[in-house]
């Protein structure tokens, strides 16, 4: 099923003069990494503290989302393309996306009317989809990026939410809806990539089988 995370290579093509005067500059995957998780955290905090006093300020969320979505992918060209691959890294890549990932959808929490439960849901279904990705190569498969609801399109659409919230033109009865499909999704792409990793692994299981009967 499609995904944006289609586009990461033409996306990475076009950050790539930035990523060479970061490391250039001595720039570190680790750092940006850290660095994301923090202003995140810190996006996440500004919103869901002043937006309900000035909507405007839920234009972070698509603001930061994107910008974001490019230090990820700047962390990860840093480590593939000049050496800075660690153990440490990988701990870092996967725990700072979902802790910020989580604050940033979190921070819608301050439309009115909300209701928390389906707020609350989609955050615990996209760290499953992260979960279900991750357990990948315990089972010899690759690290899965499976759609409908990646962390790609999951940015696509807090980030629309961010932007129609903070222009005025809806509100919590659009909103709740919107991150119960996104719920729904989010557990579709878990099964998705679970089923994904045991086909891989059962492909694995038959050319082993097959060699050595060779």
């Amino acid at each position: 099923m499609a995904s944006i995370y289609a586009l990461k290579g033409r996306f990475q093509a076009l950050l790539r003069p930035l990523v060479r005067r970061l490391h250039a500059l001595g720039a570190t995957a680790n750092q940006v990494t850290t660095a994301a998780a923090v202003v995140s955290l810190g996006v996440a905090a500004l919103v869901f503290w002043g937006a309900p006093h000035r909507p405007w300020l839920f234009a972070l969320l698509p603001a930061w989302l994107f910008a974001r979505m490019a230090m990820n992918a700047i962390d990860g060209m840093l480590a593939r393309e000049f050496g800075q691959q660690s153990r440490l890294g990988a701990y870092l890549n996967e725990l700072c996306d979902v802790v910020s990932d989580s604050a940033l959808y979190l921070a819608l929490w301050a439309v009115p009317g909300l209701h928390p439960a389906p707020l609350i849901a989609f955050v615990l279904s996209a760290a499953l989809t992260e979960y279900a990705g991750v357990l990948g190569p315990m089972i010899g498969a690759p690290r899965r990026y499976d759609g409908p609801m990646g962390k790609s399109d999951r940015a696509f659409v807090v980030g629309w939410l961010g932007l129609l919230l903070a222009l005025g033109w809806i509100g919590a009865r659009v909103v709740d809806p919107v991150l119960i499909a996104a719920g729904v999704m989010c557990a579709w792409t878990v099964v998705r990539r679970v089923r994904a990793g045991l086909r891989h692994d059962a492909a694995q299981d038959v050319a082993q089988r097959q060699g050595e009967q060779r």
